[in-house]
C-alpha cells in the first residue's frame, strides 16, 4: 500500500473490474498528477455533428456556442500506472433534458445535482493498460499513440503524434506558448457523459488541488493536416489557430475517477 492510502481522499471503498489489459479497482485514484485545460467557444453547428452518440444534446453557451474542452494530463503516479492522456470533449446535457439556464454556472454545480457534462469524442492516452479501461468500462474513444508533456514556469508544449504515420513524424496537435495573467484556482469536478453498448453512462470525477485561471496569453493550437481522425474532428470544430476563452493548469491535480452510472 502506497503512502497516498494514508490521505483521506484515497480511502475509499475499492470494486475490482477485470478489463483485457488485467485487473484494475474502481474509482481508479489518481495520486501525483499535472493538467493543462484550454477552452474554446465554437459554433454550435459544429460541434454537434462530432458528438459519438445519439443519447446527449450539445449544451447552449451564450451566443449559440457550444463549449469544447481541450484536457491535457501527464499522470505521473496512479492506480494505473504512469501514462499521458489528452482529451477533446464537447459540453453536453442528456437527449431531451432542459438546457441550462446559465451554462456557466452550471459547470460548478455539486455533482450531486449537476446535469451539464462533457461527452469525450477523442481521448489518446500512451499506455495500453489505460486504453482498454478507458474504453471497456465507461465507452471512452481511447486509442494509443505517443504524447508529449511539459508544463515549467509559464510555458507550455505538448505534442500529439499520429499511431497511423510509419515513419512516426506524423503529428495529430501541437499546443504551445504562455498562458496569460490568472489568479489561484481550485481544480473543478468534473461530470462526465459515455456511451458503453446501448447505456448513457454519467460519471463522477472528485478533483482536489490548485492551480492557475488564466487568459489565454500566447497558447495556441496548431493542428495537423494529416488523415488521421481526431485531427479531422479537430479541424471541423476550428481549434487550429483559435485563441482559448480560458485556460486552467496545475501541478497538483489528484482525483477519483469513478465507476459510470447507467442513465435512465
Amino acid at each position: 500500500m502506497s503512502n497516498w492510502h494514508q490521505d483521506p481522499f484515497f480511502q475509499y471503498p475499492l470494486t475490482p473490474f477485470e478489463t483485457s489489459e488485467g485487473k484494475i479497482d474502481l474509482p481508479i485514484l489518481y495520486y501525483d498528477n499535472s493538467n493543462f485545460l484550454a477552452l474554446y467557444e465554437v459554433e454550435l453547428e459544429k460541434a454537434a455533428p462530432l458528438l459519438n452518440t445519439k443519447l446527449v444534446d450539445v449544451a447552449k453557451f451564450p451566443g449559440g456556442k457550444a463549449l469544447v474542452a481541450l484536457a491535457l494530463y501527464e499522470y505521473r503516479e496512479t492506480a494505473v500506472g504512469t501514462y499521458n492522456e489528452v482529451g477533446v470533449a464537447i459540453a453536453t446535457v442528456p437527449a431531451g433534458t432542459a438546457q441550462p439556464k446559465h451554462p456557466w454556472l452550471a459547470m460548478y454545480q455539486s455533482l450531486d445535482t449537476r446535469m451539464l457534462g462533457l461527452t469525450v469524442i477523442d481521448l489518446p492516452v500512451t499506455t495500453a493498460a489505460a486504453c482498454a479501461a478507458g474504453k471497456e468500462v465507461w465507452g471512452f474513444p481511447k486509442f494509443i499513440t505517443d504524447i508529449s508533456f511539459s508544463l515549467s514556469g509559464s510555458h507550455f508544449s505538448s505534442t500529439v503524434k499520429d499511431p497511423k504515420d510509419p515513419d512516426g513524424e506524423g503529428v495529430i496537435i501541437t499546443i504551445n506558448g504562455s498562458p496569460g495573467p490568472g489568479v489561484s484556482g481550485p481544480q473543478l469536478d468534473i461530470l462526465l457523459y459515455s456511451q458503453l453498448n446501448e447505456d448513457l453512462l454519467r460519471t463522477l470525477v472528485v478533483t482536489r488541488g490548485g492551480g492557475r485561471l488564466c487568459l489565454p496569453g500566447s497558447i495556441r493550437a496548431s493542428v495537423g493536416a494529416g488523415s488521421h481522425a481526431m485531427a479531422r474532428r479537430l479541424r471541423e470544430l476550428g481549434i487550429h489557430g483559435r485563441k482559448p476563452k480560458l485556460i486552467f493548469y496545475s501541478h497538483g491535480l489528484q482525483l477519483r475517477l469513478n465507476a459510470g452510472a447507467k442513465v435512465a
